[in-house]
């Protein structure tokens, strides 16, 4: 049924305009797999599912472009994508989440992991002793301010 399926959705595409493809589809139950194979194959994009996947959905569009069909099956399904060197990877929202946050984590780790350099300013107007808990508000966990009362300059130490 799905490749009867796939012929119609295929014969039921027009031509890219602007880029896009554009379906009409209707279906019930598909599995959500089934759909997004179908609509990534008329655009002629590649895909990667995640492990375990599994979801049945009915779904009636005319004339939509192939990404907002994809979209909107995805979140029905508590799915979603994520485009990776011109791959579509489909997987659950909390797990694409969880990654993104963990990259992020590893990028500033990274980036407190630096060297670090010294910074002088020497202020005219204001005191550095003052100045000091104002700046390192501003700094890195590994980030500090040292200051010199005798020549009114604050040190600063920290990643770049």
């Amino acid at each position: 049924m799905v490749t009867a399926l796939l012929a119609m959705a295929i014969a039921a595409a027009s031509p890219p305009a602007e880029g896009e493809a554009r379906v009409s589809l209707d279906v019930r139950d598909a599995p959500v797999v089934d759909v997004a194979t179908l609509l990534t194959e008329v655009a002629g994009a590649q895909v990667i599912f995640d492990p375990g996947i599994s979801c049945k959905l009915t779904l009636k569009v005319t004339n939509l472009q192939w990404l907002t069909v994809l979209d909107l099956a995805l979140r029905s399904c508590g799915l979603a994508y994520e485009e990776e060197n011109a791959v579509l990877r489909i997987a659950p929202v909390a797990r694409l989440r969880e990654e993104a946050a963990a990259r992020r984590h590893l990028e500033e780790e990274k980036r407190l992991a630096g060297p670090r350099s010294v910074t002088r300013i020497r202020l005219s107007y204001a005191r550095a002793q003052e100045m000091a808990p104002i700046v390192k508000r501003f700094l890195s966990p590994r980030g500090e301010v040292v200051y010199d009362v005798r020549t009114n300059t604050l040190i600063i130490i920290d990643v770049d």
